[in-house]
């Protein structure tokens, strides 16, 4: 069975996306820009309606297409958090989230998201961590007295993306391999999954969806 193969498999049977949700892919594949696409993006709606979600948190929120999953499981009185340094992406996520109707539960904050979630108390009932690499694990200690027991925490990119290696973090976690040679953001996602899977208050999986999502619930 080619990995390839599974891969368009889930990718056929994952949630439809709507009419927005396909623009929002379309202008991803236009730009090059990195995004979650419907699997990953369904995934994070269920875990929303499956906790049921009434604030999230988005470390790095790119032109809104994770947010806009999210939002649809929130009540009318619900919030999620955008955060994004690049301002133009931060419009364009203002732009699709208006557009869906969303407007209401949309908050924006152009910046570092490790400033802004500084300004937030909780607590956040759903977290995405898709930001730099590097500060995945220093984001996960920054939100996790805000995730109350019930929430759950979803980091993107656990398995690859750009200069992350999978061949590099399979060796360290199945065979205790070193990471010496491997990129800063390879080495970010390693810090990061040690920092959950240790962390008792949580159970962490590993999911082969998009780019790899590690899910955490909070279980304490």
């Amino acid at each position: 069975m080619d990995y390839d193969d599974v891969e368009r498999y889930v990718e056929a049977t994952a949630p439809e996306p709507d009419a927005l949700a396909r623009e929002m892919d379309e202008y991803a594949a236009e730009m090059g820009f990195p995004h979650v696409g419907p699997a990953v993006g369904g995934t994070l709606r269920m875990l929303a309606r499956m906790v049921d979600a009434e604030r999230v948190f988005e470390f790095g929120s790119g032109f809104g297409y994770s947010a806009y999953w999210w939002a649809q499981a929130l009540p009318d009185d619900g919030e999620v958090v955008l955060t994004e340094f690049d301002a133009d992406e931060l419009d364009d996520a203002r732009e699709f989230m208006t557009r869906a109707g969303f407007d209401d539960v949309a908050r924006y904050e152009h910046g570092d998201a490790m400033d802004a979630i500084e300004r937030y108390d909780g607590p956040f009932d759903a977290v995405l961590i898709d930001h730099q690499k590097e500060k995945y694990a220093e984001a996960f200690h920054a939100v996790r007295d805000k995730v109350p027991p019930g929430g759950v925490v979803v980091a993107d990119n656990a398995l690859t993306a750009g200069i992350i290696s999978f061949d590099d973090l399979l060796a360290h976690f199945a065979d205790d391999g070193a990471l010496d040679d491997a990129s800063d953001a390879t080495n970010g996602i390693a810090e990061y999954l040690h920092a959950v899977r240790d962390d008792d208050a949580f159970e962490t999986i590993v999911l082969p969806l998009g780019e790899g999502i590690a899910v955490s619930y909070r279980v304490d």
